[in-house]
């Protein structure tokens, strides 16, 4: 099974969601910025959720204000509230790669149950964002996710568990990568952690647009493979040397250093 969840169209955030995203904005932006970012809308960067949304948006007045320390605790508090409504295990904070790939490795052996179904699957239907990119992708029903090809479903869940930085969440490939590129995360180097994206019928000559599956980088071996961690693949997670000649592209997370 491929990722190519290949739906097209375009929906936005309903009123409902921009207030959500208001009452908390302040609070996000000045306290562990929540300001992650993923494939949504017309193709240009939108946020995350629509909280985020909404953090984007007033950032720039919320960093002029001083906070003490008290409304700093109660904001955290908040914050973490926030992202665990969102899908998050925990807030977006500085996380290294290595994090995320000793949980992809732990999650290696993980096959689907009945259905196709999967706990990736379950964890991107309860989330808000996969209303949006249902929306997105054409206003079908969320409940069709399940059982639904989910290696991006798999790479989105090692983001929201860790609290990666700019990961972005989708369940279709082309728009995950199409995000990557137009955010400027997008590159041809196989760094450990990256989001690595793949064409079966063009590899490394085909474009954006052809991609097929996605998985997460845990070396490049330096004789033209790369060692990776991918779910949907036999219908589970797989450890897998692929040739970089499959490989169209890298989306890069925003990784501490």
């Amino acid at each position: 099974m491929t990722g190519r969840f290949d739906r097209l169209s375009l929906n936005r955030f309903t009123p409902e969601d921009k207030a959500v995203g208001v009452a908390v904005s302040a609070v996000l932006a000045g306290t562990v910025g929540l300001a992650v970012f993923s494939p949504l809308a017309d193709g240009s960067a939108a946020a995350e959720t629509p909280a985020q949304a909404s953090v984007v948006a007033e950032k720039g007045t919320a960093e002029k204000g001083t906070v003490s320390h008290g409304s700093a605790k109660t904001a955290k508090v908040s914050a973490a509230v926030q992202a665990e409504r969102q899908g998050f295990k925990v807030a977006p904070h500085a996380v290294k790669p290595d994090e995320v790939i000793k949980l992809a490795e732990k999650q290696v052996g993980v096959h689907e149950g009945k259905g196709g179904e999967t706990k990736y699957h379950d964890w991107y239907i309860s989330t808000p964002h996969a209303k949006q990119t249902a929306a997105r992708d054409g206003g079908f029903p969320v409940k069709d996710y399940r059982g639904a090809q989910w290696c991006n479903m798999f790479v989105s869940w090692l983001g929201a568990q860790t609290g990666v930085k700019n990961m972005g969440w989708d369940a279709y490939t082309v728009q995950h990568a199409t995000w990557f590129k137009d955010t400027g995360r997008w590159g041809h180097e196989a760094k450990p952690g990256a989001v690595v994206f793949f064409d079966w019928q063009d590899g490394s000559d085909g474009g954006i647009n052809d991609i097929d599956h996605v998985g997460l980088v845990v070396k490049d071996n330096g004789d033209g493979t790369v060692n990776t961690v991918e779910g949907n693949t036999d219908n589970s997670v797989n450890q897998k040397v692929r040739q970089k000649s499959q490989i169209v592209g890298f989306g890069y997370p925003d990784y501490a250093s």
